[in-house]
């Protein structure tokens, strides 16, 4: 026991960056969660909901409020851990901003994450999701899937280094955009360190139509949407005029990444650590 209590603690403190939501010029940071706290406490309750009871996707997790799937590393990050009990059975966590913020017109909003993936290698990693998204605050007051409109920053599978940005919207099946797939791009992540994801608003075209949601790894556009793609005022103005907030889990399993299998390893090694999650206006 004592063997694997230290193992837990140095991989916890060989993980965890402190990191500040970062300034960045012509930007002015709004709001921010940078994860201070003890080691082992829980999120801000101010700041998030920790959701339990959600079963989607055909995933095999439940999502708990345990400190052993979702903590405070210590050293101003958030770790969501996946664990598997001796019975095989799967739990994770997924935290919601209580936050909403709705991306003004005539200027640029951005969203960004720091974030760093666990260890273990791809091999180990089948069935294991972990995601950085937005959801519609709509689907909070009774409107359903997909028309609330998402946001998908980040989502990986399977260990793979690719980073997937995603929107969905409108109706299930196909609407404008193309559910249950949705509308994505991809990109290549050089390892599982840490890298910043962004997302940036720009509604400052003359017609909805020439607003963009653009996706950016480290800096770097890998992924762009406009008004035009999807070809409709109301269904953009779900992913680009109505209030959003956070999310942030790591899944099992599930339609995409299909079901973890007999090499799948759990803990700090299959985790995702955030080490900021923060929302800018253009100056």
């Amino acid at each position: 026991m004592l063997a694997r209590v230290l193992a837990s603690a140095l991989a916890l403190a060989a993980t965890t960056r402190a990191e500040a939501a970062p300034g960045y010029g012509g930007w002015n940071l709004i709001w921010a969660d940078t994860f201070d706290g003890a080691a082992g406490a829980s999120v801000n309750g101010a700041n998030w909901n920790i959701i339990t009871g959600l079963q989607v996707n055909d995933e095999v997790q439940t999502y708990t409020t345990s400190n052993q799937n979702l903590q405070l590393s210590g050293g101003a990050t958030v770790q969501i851990v996946p664990r598997k009990d001796s019975s095989g059975a799967w739990t994770s966590a997924r935290i919601e901003s209580k936050y909403t913020f709705t991306p003004p017109a005539g200027t640029q909003t951005m969203a960004e994450a720091l974030i760093r993936f666990g260890d273990n290698a791809v091999a180990n990693k089948q069935g294991i999701w972990p995601a950085f998204w937005l959801l519609g605050n709509s689907i909070r007051n009774g409107v359903a899937w997909p028309a609330c409109g998402e946001i998908d920053v980040l989502e990986t599978v399977n260990g793979i280094l690719t980073g997937h940005g995603t929107i969905h919207c409108d109706v299930y099946p196909g609407g404008a955009c193309n559910e249950p797939t949705g509308i994505g791009g991809a990109v290549g992540i050089a390892d599982q360190s840490w890298h910043a994801w962004r997302v940036v608003w720009d509604r400052r075209a003359s017609t909805w139509t020439g607003e963009t949601i653009t996706w950016f790894l480290d800096g770097a556009q890998f992924f762009q949407v406009s008004g035009a793609t999807v070809n409709s005022q109301s269904v953009w103005n779900s992913l680009a005029a109505d209030p959003v907030y956070f999310i942030l889990n790591v899944a099992v399993g599930g339609d995409w990444p299909g079901p973890p299998n007999s090499a799948t390893l759990d803990g700090y090694g299959s985790m995702m650590e955030v080490g900021y999650v923060a929302q800018y206006l253009a100056s």
